[in-house]
């Protein structure tokens, strides 16, 4: 079991498209995340994830975006990224849980059934959208449930993150661990996020993605102008 309690998660990941995809470097970030006090990492893709079991001992949330015509889903959508993830080792596998349309027309149940009778010992993280997505996931047996697709579907779009009401709903009425995902970046929310008693916290672009973090600072400098 992975021992993410109370503990700092930090993502590291550069998708296809972002200046550092490509470049072999996220377990530097890693390393450095854990220098600085990270408990957990959550990576993307296989090479940056065994990349980063070699360079960090502390567990690792895996996840594969992958996109396919069919469907919006794009974290772990199907059964060929969950086998994928499943050879790395990571200690917990993460897939989009919320109510949409799979590729190929999988089922999220298949596949959660799936990782549970070939890697018995991975635990498994839904990322959710809203409240019922978390229900649901929690009834299925997920291990943890995130606030990650908050505002990343149609249905929550334009809502804003972190939505502490939604993770205090989650963390007193659902069993599994819920993990608070998305929109922190600054310490005074990390605060709020943390009154509303989550398993752990995931923090990404606010650590790991030095774009996102220049353009936040440049808008500053466009709104003087």
């Amino acid at each position: 079991m992975a021992n993410l309690k109370k503990g700092l998660i930090i993502s590291c990941q550069a998708v296809k498209g972002e200046p550092l995809y490509g470049l072999n470097i996220m377990h530097y970030f890693a390393r450095a995340a854990v220098l600085g006090g990270a408990k957990g990492i959550r990576a993307n893709y296989v090479s940056d994830i065994e990349a980063i079991k070699k360079e960090v001992n502390v567990p690792v949330i895996g996840i594969i975006k992958e996109v396919y015509d069919d469907s919006d889903i794009y974290i772990t959508p199907t059964l060929k990224e969950v086998k994928a993830l499943i050879s790395t080792g990571c200690e917990v596998i993460a897939l989009d849980a919320t109510n949409r349309k799979r590729p190929n027309g999988e089922k999220l149940e298949d596949l959660v059934k799936y990782i549970r009778d070939n890697a018995p010992k991975t635990e498994i993280m839904a990322d959710c959208s809203d409240f019922e997505e978390a229900r649901a996931a929690d009834k299925m047996g997920f291990d943890y449930i995130g606030t990650t697709m908050r505002s990343y579907t149609p249905y929550t779009a334009g809502i804003q993150i972190p939505d502490y009401d939604l993770l205090k709903k989650m963390t007193s009425e659902l069993n599994a661990k819920v993990i608070a995902e998305g929109g922190i970046w600054e310490t005074s929310q990390l605060e709020k996020t943390l009154d509303c008693n989550p398993y752990a916290v995931v923090i990404g672009s606010a650590v790991t993605r030095p774009m996102d973090i220049t353009k936040r600072f440049a808008k500053v400098f466009e709104n003087r102008e």
